[in-house]
């Protein structure tokens, strides 16, 4: 609700005992001025805003107007339910809801530095019961309660926010209220997009009014990065996006998806390296939904980069998996590999013979010392090349051929923030690896980006120049010496470098628009050079 509607709401509010004071005997029916006012103010109501309408009933529940509000606010929770469930329209329109409403109004309203709201449970019941005809209710993992059946379920079974909120209040005392009091806050965002909507929606209405209600009426947003860089995690968990209304890609996407399952709008999922994003595909073209830029379509192409010639489609169970990786990753950065192994292990319920995990996985299982499986994991690694990438990742290679060991693994992943000290720190820790593991690729690697890093790019050339002379066959190594040459105007060797990635993508039938782009440029820059 706007500001100026609840200063006039309470403007109202007090002028209406100004007017009971003055007010006529019972026989003269002649309208107030309060009459008039409140008239006004509920015609200025928005028609499809539960919350207002709530909320005007709370302040004027004895009012003609009140009842008028709330008897809306009811009808629109009903609005797609069918009509055998609605129990008599009429009989519903007066079944008023006996406790306050401000709970239920905050669900929606609560701004993220208020306080979080606490339901009891005839408010929580209220809502359940409103919200009974929405399509998870349909769904066999609605009603799982125990991880061990959860894991069990098919895909299609699952009710991903049921999901995530029973490993997250795991531990919790009161678990079951908890996981309750959430759900209902996302039953109210559902009904409040589908009371917006008309009877029978199409899917394209449908994705138009979640990502109206998200990224605009809610206005969630992808945080900054100095609140996300060592917080990730908290960012990624669907009860801290609902709180903060601030969220990572994994985070507002798995916001997305849990209120697309409730008024049953079909999504893809995607996951670039990295990154996560959502899809609607309406049998001829996908319109993709970016929830770090607003739900934006973004051109699939655009995820995609030298290395990376195919988008990995993943399951609503995958994504499960994937908010364990996503929070292992924050301890695989602070060196707390035995949780995050943990978390791994967690992962790997949800997500078999999968590149992303068992890369990360492995490495994380050569730093803790078991290292048989770990090797056993980087074998199968080698023996399955993921088909996303143009070339496969260097580090299971090297290790099994002991160009590296765990410690120079372990500092790879060692993370920089914004400052030069963080960046020193891990290009000192490279060094030393690589004088221990000269051939350590992705050691040498890692090192161009600490320079790179730093600005000091005649340093990364020379440090990539040394990488392509080991190892020819890595198209970023091969783009970017053609990038750090073009800007020295050494055209000849950027011309070269150009070359061999475009040889090494069409190897693998591959032609990335951004090596592409950057030969045209080329080309305009020194075109003697292109036909040699």
């Amino acid at each position: 609700m706007s500001r100026l509607r609840i200063v006039a709401l309470f403007a109202l509010l007090f002028s209406s005992s100004m007017a009971t004071a003055k007010k006529k005997p019972p026989y003269e029916v002649k309208e107030t001025s309060y009459d008039a006012n409140l008239k006004t103010l509920y015609n200025s109501l928005d028609p499809t805003s539960i919350s207002e309408l709530f909320a005007f009933y709370r302040l004027y529940p004895e009012t003609v107007q009140g009842r008028l509000s709330i008897q809306k606010a009811l009808s629109l929770m009903q609005k797609h339910a069918p009509k055998q469930s609605q129990v008599g329209t009429e009989k519903v329109q007066y079944q008023f809801p006996t406790f306050d409403l401000q709970p239920i109004i905050s669900l929606v309203n609560r701004k993220p530095y208020e306080d979080e709201v606490a339901l009891n449970e005839d408010e929580i019941a209220f809502i359940e019961k409103a919200a009974g005809h929405l399509s998870n209710r349909k769904l066999k993992g609605h009603n799982v309660w125990d991880i061990d059946s959860l894991v069990d379920l098919t895909d299609a079974e699952v009710d991903l926010s049921h999901a995530l909120f029973l490993h997250q209040f795991e531990e919790f005392p009161n678990r079951v209220t908890k996981i309750r009091q959430y759900e209902a806050m996302l039953d109210m965002m559902a009904l409040q997009i589908l009371a917006r909507l008309p009877k029978n929606p199409t899917h394209t209405e449908k994705l138009r009014a979640i990502s109206e209600f998200i990224f605009h009426q809610m206005r969630f947003r992808f945080p900054p990065h100095s609140m996300w860089a060592k917080e990730v995690d908290h960012y990624t968990f669907l009860p801290s996006v609902m709180d903060n209304r601030h969220g990572v890609c994994l985070g507002v996407s798995i916001l997305y998806l849990s209120l697309a399952q409730r008024i049953d709008l079909p999504l893809r999922i995607f996951t670039p390296p990295g990154h996560i994003y959502i899809s609607y595909d309406n049998g001829k073209s996908l319109h993709n939904i970016e929830t770090t830029a607003r739900g934006i379509h973004v051109p699939t192409d655009s995820y995609l980069s030298i290395n990376t010639k195919i988008v990995k489609e993943r399951s609503l169970k995958q994504v499960i998996g994937l908010n364990f990786i996503n929070q292992a990753a924050v301890l695989l950065h602070k060196r707390d590999y035995k949780n995050s192994l943990h978390l791994y292990r967690n992962a790997e319920r949800y997500i078999r013979e999968d590149h992303l995990l068992n890369t990360l996985m492995s490495y994380n299982l050569l730093v803790v010392g078991e290292i048989e499986e770990g090797k056993r994991r980087l074998q199968w690694l080698i023996d399955h090349p993921n088909p996303e990438m143009v070339v496969q990742d260097t580090i299971p290679q090297d290790f099994l051929s002991g160009k590296v060991d765990p410690a120079g693994i372990q500092v790879i992943f060692q993370e920089v923030d914004d400052t030069r000290e963080s960046i020193f720190n891990k290009q000192n820790e490279l060094q030393a690896t690589l004088k221990k593991n000269p051939e350590f690729r992705d050691g040498i690697f890692h090192l161009a980006i600490t320079w790179l890093q730093l600005g000091r790019t005649k340093e990364a050339l020379q440090v990539l120049s040394d990488y392509s002379k080991k190892d020819p066959n890595n198209p970023i190594v091969e783009y970017y010496l053609t990038v750090l040459n073009i800007q020295r105007f050494n055209y000849a060797e950027a011309w070269k470098h150009a070359r061999q990635a475009q040889q090494l993508v069409a190897k693998a039938n591959y032609s990335p628009k951004s090596l592409e782009e950057l030969t045209k440029h080329l080309k305009l820059l020194c075109p003697s050079f292109s036909a040699s």
